[in-house]
């Protein structure tokens, strides 16, 4: 891989806060806090993540000092677990030098109290002890009011420390989140020609796109990739081959010198996409004038499919925005598919969605077809595409969206790919059902004033979109 393609690993920050005081007061309390943080710490700790765990912080001295260090360890996001009451004064310090968002967890280490044991201990000094190790949920308040006066990008996880499906599942989806907008950050997008002459709502301001989720944007001539592949050689178009038999289910129709064009542009395409490292690549351009730019162009449906397919989706008709949306979708494991509407069957009450161009293989149902097409609609050139549907089963669309104000949302909406009849026209093409019709989910969806293009992706993955647009600082609308 090129060397300026840098791939850090997420960093996340861990810290308890506590309060010295009471550990003269009361006997044991402090130890076993501390094995409480021990304990979220083996939680938090999974493969891609790096923790960097500061322990119990209990005095504002030591707040300063943990400030400096997560700094220091360039940390993405924070995990500040409340073991018991403490001072703000002793987190407000911890996470002003980090500036990255900071995630409360109101953790209590088992769901009640026993009563009846606490109130037949006799002591009211150990009973103190015990009720503050139980005490999460004290200072959340007096957290939440300095972070917001401060201007901290905070959000809260409630629940208990052990045995909680729903509280552990939520930290999940955090850390996924913080996965997406580390991967975001240091993406590499590739622009490669031009926008497609009229279609005003895919325009977008790239700039902002940087600001937003970081990354470098790299601009490309398609001139570049006609020039790799002219260098192919014979025997790299029939290893190609080989493997487009492999991936793709080849139609009868499918001719040896088309099947040879789309090798070659994909050997070329997987050069083009190493020697700029990139992660994603949005393209389009008419080719006219130009044989060898018509060429790559007419046949690169399958290069680029098999590229989406590895984790660097392709856009065609230079759609930024929507390969913004594949690239997070498949940053999530869910894929992202390029689409927009084809029709409504209101007979089954079902969206028709799909589009030219390359398709996410690897979340298909089933063997994606190739089929030759004499016409490219609406662009130069003929050549193989393919066919496919999305698997069947749940599927969230996402839109990156630019609103009016020139800000970024996500838009998005859950929904079913279903079984049933589709357009065999050599696109991709898959029948969408929503919990609101039809109808009403073409209305909501439009009214948000999106591109006509969205990504689609297998599973339902909203709540952890949300958790993105949160760490962005971004806006989010759900349609259903």
């Amino acid at each position: 891989m090129n060397s300026h393609l840098v791939r850090n690993k997420l960093k996340i920050g861990l810290f308890g806060i506590g309060l010295a005081a009471y550990w003269p007061q009361f006997a044991g309390l402090k130890r076993r806090l501390d094995a409480y943080v021990v304990k979220v710490a083996e939680r938090l700790d999974r493969p891609g993540v790096d923790l960097v765990n500061l322990g119990l912080i209990d005095t504002p001295e030591k707040a300063l000092e943990a400030g400096h260090r997560f700094r220091q360890a360039d940390v993405d996001l924070i995990f500040l677990y409340v073991t018991t009451y403490a001072l703000s004064s002793t987190v407000l310090p911890v996470v002003q030098r980090a500036k990255v968002p900071v995630i409360i967890l109101n953790l209590q280490p088992a769901q009640a109290l026993d009563y009846a044991r606490f109130n037949q201990m006799g002591d009211r000094t150990r009973m103190t002890g015990e009720w503050l190790a139980f005490c999460s949920a004290c200072p959340v308040p007096e957290i939440a009011n300095v972070f917001t006066r401060a201007g901290v990008n905070f959000h809260q996880v409630t629940g208990v420390l052990d045995d909680d499906f729903v509280c552990w599942n939520e930290i999940s989806d955090w850390l996924s989140a913080a996965q997406v907008a580390h991967m975001m950050f240091h993406n590499r997008l590739g622009l490669m020609g031009h926008y497609y002459g009229g279609m005003l709502d895919i325009y977008t301001d790239i700039t902002r796109q940087c600001a937003v989720f970081g990354g470098h944007i790299e601009m490309l001539e398609v001139g570049e990739l006609a020039t790799i592949a002219a260098k192919v050689s014979a025997v790299e178009i029939r290893r190609r081959m080989t493997l487009f038999h492999q991936k793709f289910d080849l139609q009868p129709d499918c001719g040896n010198a088309e099947l040879a064009r789309a090798a070659r542009t994909s050997v070329a395409l997987d050069r083009l996409v190493e020697h700029h490292a990139l992660g994603s690549l949005a393209y389009y351009q008419m080719g006219v004038g130009s044989r060898a730019e018509e060429d790559v162009i007419s046949s690169i449906i399958l290069g680029t499919s098999l590229l989406t397919a590895r984790g660097i989706p392709v856009a065609g008709e230079y759609e930024v925005k929507n390969v913004q949306a594949m690239k997070i979708m498949d940053g999530f494991g869910a894929g992202g598919s390029f689409t927009e509407y084809y029709a409504i069957d209101f007979k089954d009450d079902v969206v028709l969605m799909g589009h030219d161009g390359p398709g996410h293989i690897a979340i298909a149902q089933g063997k994606t077809r190739v089929r030759p097409l004499r016409v490219y609609h609406g662009k130069v050139g003929r050549g193989l595409s393919v066919e496919m549907a999305v698997k069947h089963g749940p599927v969230t669309l996402l839109s990156v969206v630019e609103t009016a104000d020139g800000r970024i949302k996500l838009l998005m909406a859950q929904g079913q790919s279903e079984a049933g009849p589709i357009l065999e026209i050599g696109n991709t093409n898959s029948r969408y059902r929503f919990s609101v019709g039809a109808r009403e989910f073409i209305n909501r969806w439009n009214s948000h004033g999106p591109a006509h293009h969205c990504a689609v992706g297998v599973g339902h993955v909203a709540n952890k979109l949300d958790k993105l647009a949160s760490l962005l600082n971004m806006q989010t609308a759900r349609v259903c």
